[in-house]
């Protein structure tokens, strides 16, 4: 069957304006589309990937229609999903017998609610997609609505169904490498700047998931959704293999996608260490919690090619930390970063305001922070409480939230706590 894959159309101004730097926009390839891309043509469909980021809507409807999908699946956050319910709707105007789902964190955060509020959309899947979409083309091709489907909300005569969720792939090794090939100019996917050193850049996970507790992070609530907690790893040896496949269709960099790349402390040092027995030529970006390194392992890092760390910082107040449940301390931030210091390696930290109870005097500790750590790169962030967060789940205890959706992009005020 055919497949259109799709993230809408959007254009930056009406996130950032023009006279503002954010209005710069880079974007890190879709790797989770890429992922759904491959299962399908592994089970034999043909996919078209069209990303708005570098097309208009307009552009996406023609190209989308002269393909004449049978299935069209649509990408959405919470900030974009005024584009994913234009695209439905325009889609299913001019070609009324493909099959509308959409996919994503939106989606996967409210669910149903998106079927409610989109009546152009007939399925979201409410999890990973690399079983489930493959298993939903199954049934339109015998003819059969998706009733038992595991992770899948649909329609069905005028009434939305929703599945029981589907487990959460525990044999990662067994999934198809993303779909690079479907991408098309890999140079026009550029990063933030400060976040790359080597063209042409590309993603990967090594593990998907996070043991963690933050409030603001969406992992928890997938994680939850599932039943499960905690970090699924690929093997070694299937990462390495991925990393060899993308060397060889040209990439010089990879940006490793992980929650945080140290979760597994003896399995970060064996990939570090395999990468550099290999001698494999790239360079690479990685993100740790502040409390999974020291300086042996970023050693290690250093040695296999890595230039840079993000290492989450937030606040620099205690109690911050302690509000968010990040499970560190700032005494563990500050030794992170003077060890990745030491080593060599560039240093990005991320800080927060907005953190429920935060005083004025706490913003001031956190950029006085900011200013004794000196790291290579900070980003200051508005606390956004997404769906499918617990900071969103209970808002109400700390604050008031934006019910327009395209406030939900760490730069606007989603949130405004009572503090």
């Amino acid at each position: 069957m055919r497949c259109a894959l799709i993230v809408p159309a959007w254009v930056p101004h009406e996130l950032f304006p023009p006279e503002t730097a954010g209005s710069q926009i880079n974007y890190w390839q879709p790797l989770g589309i890429l992922y759904v891309a491959a299962a399908l043509r592994t089970a034999g469909h043909e996919v078209r990937f069209l990303n708005g980021a570098f097309m208009s809507h307009e552009e996406i409807l023609r190209r989308a229609i002269e393909f004449d999908p049978h299935f069209t699946g649509i990408y959405s956050t919470a900030f974009g999903w005024h584009k994913a319910v234009q695209t439905a709707e325009s889609v299913k105007r001019l070609s009324p017998g493909t099959l509308t789902c959409a996919g994503g964190p939106y989606p996967i955060a409210v669910q149903e609610r998106c079927l409610h509020d989109c009546r152009s959309l007939d399925a979201v899947v409410t999890g990973e997609g690399e079983l489930t979409v493959p298993e939903m083309l199954a049934r339109l091709e015998a003819g059969r609505d998706f009733d038992g489907v595991p992770g899948v909300a649909f329609r069905s005569g005028g009434e939305v169904v929703k599945n029981p969720p589907r487990p959460l792939i525990e044999d990662l090794d067994s999934l198809p490498f993303p779909a690079r090939d479907l991408l098309g100019d890999s140079a026009a996917y550029l990063p933030p700047p400060g976040t790359y050193r080597r063209k042409p850049v590309t993603v990967l996970l090594t593990a998907r998931g996070c043991s963690r507790k933050c409030q603001f992070c969406f992992q928890i609530d997938k994680h939850r959704r599932a039943g499960v907690r905690g970090v699924r790893y690929r093997s070694i040896g299937n990462v390495l293999a991925e990393i060899e496949h993308c060397l060889g269709q040209g990439y010089r960099e990879i940006k490793f996608l992980d929650d945080t790349l140290a979760a597994d402390y003896d399995r970060a040092l064996r990939l570090a260490r395999e990468i550099k027995a290999r001698k494999l030529d790239f360079t690479w970006f990685a993100s740790a919690c502040v409390n999974q390194v020291d300086r042996p392992l970023l050693q290690a890092f250093k040695e296999a090619g890595c230039w840079a760390i993000l290492l989450g910082g937030e606040s620099g107040a205690q109690k911050n930390l302690n509000a968010l449940r990040k499970g560190s301390t700032v005494d563990q931030t500050r030794e992170a970063v003077r060890a990745a210091k030491a080593v060599g390696l560039r240093v990005s930290v991320p800080f927060m305001f907005g953190i429920p109870g935060e005083t004025y005097e706490d913003g001031l500790k956190t950029i006085e922070f900011a200013t004794e750590l000196d790291p290579d790169l900070a980003n200051f962030h508005a606390v956004t409480p997404f769906p499918g967060t617990e900071l969103y789940e209970n808002h109400a205890k700390y604050g008031t939230i934006s019910r327009d959706l395209r406030d939900y992009t760490y730069q606007g005020a989603a949130f405004v706590p009572y503090t």
